[in-house]
C-alpha cells in the first residue's frame, strides 16, 4: 500500500495516531506490542506527535521499544537515535524503563552487535531465525539506504546474524544495524519517506525500473506481513509520471 500526504505534518499525525490505537488495542487485550523505530530526521515529527496524543495513556505499559539502527556515539550525542527518541518521545511518556530496549553505541561496535542480537532473539515471537515485531518503522535515505544498510553492504540484507555493523560509506562512521531479516520478518513494516531529494529513487523503487535492485530499501518484502509506503508530495513527486 502506497499513501500520499499533502505534507509531513498530516503523514506524522494521522501514523501516529494509527500507531497509538495498535498500543490501545494490545493493552486492552493485555498483550505486548512489539515495536521497532526508525532513526534519521523523518520520525521526529512523528515521535512528537505520538508523544502528545499518549501523554496520559497506560497502553505503554504494553509497548516494548528496539532500533533499528544506531550510530557508534553516545546517547547525549546528537547523532544518537536513541537520543532524538527520548528528546521527542520517551522523556514525555510514562514507559517502563525495562521496556526500552536501546542499542548501546557507545560501547565496543562488534561486541553490541552481539549482545543486541541476543536482546532481539529474546523477543517470544520467534521464526524462521528472527524475532516477529508487530510493527518496524523504516526510514529511506536519498541513496536507497534503510536502517544502516547501505547499497555498498547491500548483502546485509541477507546475513544470518539478526544484528551486523556497518559504516557509513562517506563518513566512515561505524553503525550497528539489524538485517533483512529481522524487517522481513515483522508483522507490518511502514516505510515513512520525506523530501524531494528522495524522489527519483523512490519512484525506481516502486516502479521497479531502472538499478533499482540495487537499493536496500527494494529488498524489505515481509514474508508474511504487510509492507506500507507513507509519503509526504515531495517524496512522491515522479509517481505519476
Amino acid at each position: 500500500m502506497v499513501k500520499v500526504y499533502p505534507t509531513n505534518d498530516d503523514l506524522a499525525k494521522d501514523f501516529a495516531s494509527e500507531v497509538i490505537q495498535k498500543f490501545d488495542d494490545a493493552s486492552q487485550l493485555g498483550k505486548p506490542f512489539y515495536l521497532m523505530l526508525s532513526g534519521g530526521n523523518t520520525p521526529k515529527l512523528l515521535f512528537e506527535y505520538m508523544a502528545k496524543f499518549s501523554r496520559d495513556k497506560k497502553c505503554w505499559d504494553h509497548v516494548h521499544l528496539y532500533w533499528g539502527d544506531e550510530r557508534c556515539v553516545p546517547p547525549e550525542h546528537p547523532d544518537s537515535n536513541f537520543g532524538m527518541a527520548k528528546q521527542t518521545l520517551l522523556d514525555h511518556i510514562n514507559i517502563p524503563a525495562k521496556n526500552i530496549h536501546r542499542i548501546h553505541g557507545e560501547d565496543d561496535p562488534e561486541k553490541e552487535a552481539m549482545r543486541y542480537a541476543a536482546e532481539l532473539a529474546a523477543v517470544p515471537a520467534f521464526e524462521n531465525g528472527s524475532p516477529v515485531f508487530d510493527l518496524i518503522m523504516l526510514g529511506m535515505g536519498d541513496d536507497g539506504h534503510t536502517v544502516s544498510i547501505f547499497p555498498v553492504n547491500l548483502f546485509l540484507m541477507k546475513s544470518q546474524k539478526l544484528c551486523e555493523v556497518s559504516s557509513h560509506p562517506k563518513t566512515g562512521q561505524k553503525r550497528i544495524t539489524v538485517t533483512g531479516g529481522v524487517i522481513n520478518q515483522a508483522n507490518k513494516v511502514v516505510f515513512l519517506v520525506t523530501g524531494k531529494n528522495k524522489a527519483v529513487i523512490l519512484a525506481e523503487i516502486l516502479g521497479k525500473t531502472n538499478s533499482y535492485l540495487n537499493y536496500p530499501a527494494s529488498h524489505v518484502h515481509p514474508e508474511k506481513g504487510e509492507l506500507n509506503w507513507l509519503l509526504d508530495k515531495d517524496a512522491a513527486f515522479f509517481l505519476d509520471e
